[in-house]
């Protein structure tokens, strides 16, 4: 607005200037044209032509002034609504005055003082300017996939990235089993021992995992457990003369199966299609084996261990393919896997745990920019063990789980994990609880 009103003075000065110049000629000529009069003594007659040529001559000099005092007038209403535009644009109330609450405000303010260019231009520097641009089609939210599985978590955490990994987990399982140790002639006649043996079990599993991303497409895994297992069994022996039941409670904890694993991203889409991860876990038996935990004698056919064991009792490798799509909002992730379990050598002869089969699959969802959610689904199967090549009857299992996951992202380094698993068969744990605080470095 100052620099219109200053564009604006020097004209209206030029136009008084001209303006009063006019007016002196005019006078000027009225009063030497009078002398001329006097002087010559000239009629009256010249003298009235002569006034009359002046009253002409200032009537067209003041229609002159008119048209120059509106030019001037359209000028400076020109100046001041352009100075209005430009401040309607600074404001997003066009000029309206606007409380902090958005409500109109009548009553008419006092003027401030307007901000200068440096002013503005910090102002606008501040403030978020049009759109962000869109997310590449490689860009996978690590929090819309809290946990798949034993042998994938999240992605790969990138060269030097350091991921410290503190986790609690909690499993309960209620299982019914009917042992017999007898012989059937017929479906209704059975002779020998039939042991009903209802077993409630509680296991909290504590660990402390580091990861380290060596390049951006590989990085390395290392998970130290604590187990603590508690077991209740009441076992009734059927057929033997024993009329209450018989309960039972073990308990056992210390350090279980240490984990080494590492990942590798085998590609890098760049047209947005799916990313392929290798993963490899070595187990290692540094937990109390179940071939060295003590057995005892209840009542004739009952028998119950003293001490519960924390780890397996022998080494497992386990190879594994992960893919991952991303669309937006959501991910899709599925992991193939096999796990080879390694013999061993006991009292009771070579023990082989049988190998298992593996897959899950699942989505996470990104509900804002902090929080996720997933669901997936996985299943394993495990085929018989054998002893002495022998296959053990029973010893086949089918474990499947329905897991729901949440995500929140607590800081720039820091997620907040908790994911449910739900047993949908006999042979998977009841309830599985785990909640993980990944803090990166």
């Amino acid at each position: 607005m100052e620099n219109a009103e200053n564009n604006i003075n020097p004209l209206f000065s030029f136009t008084l200037s001209k303006v009063a110049l006019a007016f002196w000629l005019s006078t000027s000529s009225t009063s030497y044209a009078a002398q001329n009069i006097s002087s010559d003594d000239k009629s009256v007659n010249q003298y009235e032509t002569e006034l009359e040529r002046q009253r002409i001559l200032l009537a067209k000099q003041g229609e002159q002034i008119e048209a120059l005092t509106r030019m001037v007038n359209a000028l400076m209403a020109n100046s001041q609504a352009t100075g209005a535009d430009k401040n309607s644009n600074k404001s997003p109330n066009k000029g309206t005055p606007y409380n902090v609450a958005g409500t109109n405000t009548s009553t008419a303010k006092p003027k401030q003082p307007m901000p200068s260019q440096s002013t503005t231009r910090n102002v606008a520097q501040n403030k978020p300017v049009g759109q962000a641009p869109p997310k590449s089609a490689n860009t996978i939210d690590a929090s819309a996939i809290p946990e798949l599985g034993d042998t994938f978590s999240g992605v790969l955490s990138g060269k030097g990235t350091f991921v410290l990994e503190p986790s609690f987990g909690y499993s309960y399982t209620d299982n019914n089993r009917v042992f017999l140790d007898a012989f059937s002639f017929i479906p209704a006649l059975v002779v020998g021992l039939i042991d009903l043996r209802e077993i409630k079990r509680h296991s909290f599993i504590g660990s402390i995992s580091a990861r380290y991303g060596i390049t951006e497409r590989w990085e390395v895994d290392l998970k130290v457990p604590y187990l603590a297992r508690s077991d209740s069994q009441r076992s009734r022996p059927v057929s033997i003369g024993v009329s209450e039941d018989e309960i039972f409670n073990a308990d056992g904890h210390g350090l279980g199966d240490i984990e080494v694993s590492t990942r590798y991203q085998l590609n890098n889409p760049k047209d947005g299609g799916p990313i392929f991860v290798a993963n490899l876990v070595a187990t290692i038996p540094t937990g109390t084996s179940p071939f060295d935990v003590e057995f005892m004698q209840s009542t004739p056919g009952a028998v119950f261990p003293t001490e519960l064991p924390t780890g397996s009792g022998y080494v497992s490798i386990q190879p594994s393919v992960t893919a991952i799509y991303a669309t937006d909002p959501g991910v899709f992730f599925g992991n193939l896997s096999y796990g080879y379990n390694m013999d061993t050598d006991e009292e009771v002869g070579n023990v082989d745990p049988g190998d298992s089969a593996g897959i899950s699959f699942g989505l996470g969802v990104s509900l804002n920019e902090r929080a996720s959610m997933s669901l997936s689904y996985s299943h394993k199967h495990v085929l018989k063990s054998k002893i002495n090549d022998i296959k053990i009857d029973g010893s086949q299992l089918d474990i499947g789980q329905l897991i729901i996951g949440y995500s929140f992202r607590y800081s720039p380094s820091t997620n907040v994990s908790l994911s449910l698993a739900v047993g949908v068969t006999d042979d998977a744990q009841d309830t599985r609880l785990n909640f993980r605080l990944p803090v990166t470095f």
